[in-house]
């Protein structure tokens, strides 16, 4: 019987550091992800200074060019948020319509929780949309 317990106590272990792993690894990704990578400075990749950076260093861009594709990349912007305007209220009511779809299939008790969770991702997308417009 010591042979039998002295197997369980292995197997236990094995078992106990696999689960000490997993935790450790878990606790590590959620410190760098929320911790290091958030406290690191954030450049918009998209921005039209990004572009003309990259534009100038990979075509060799002389100082008229890049004012004039500065000038280029600002209409083009300008041009999207105008398509936003008139396309948003359309995606609005898509969206709606989707949202009352999934309301119909749910339970009162799930309502309720559907209802914080679509109120959390209009609040996080407006959070998005008030960053871009800020860029």
């Amino acid at each position: 019987m010591d042979a039998s317990q002295g197997n369980r106590k292995a197997l236990l272990l094995v078992f106990l550091v696999l689960v000490l792993g997993i935790a450790l690894g878990s606790v590590g990704t959620y410190v760098v992800t929320t911790r290091v990578l958030a406290a690191r400075p954030q450049a918009s990749p998209g921005s039209a200074a990004d572009r003309v950076a990259m534009y100038t260093r990979d075509l060799n861009l002389n100082p008229d060019q890049q004012k004039q594709i500065q000038q280029i990349l600002s209409d083009t912007r300008a041009r999207y948020a105008e398509l936003h305007d008139k396309l948003d209220p359309e995606y609005e009511q898509v969206r709606q319509q989707g949202r009352d779809r999934v309301r119909q299939l749910l339970t009162a008790e799930q309502r309720p929780k559907f209802e914080d969770l679509l109120r959390r991702m209009d609040e996080d997308r407006r959070r998005r949309q008030a960053e871009a417009q800020g860029r």
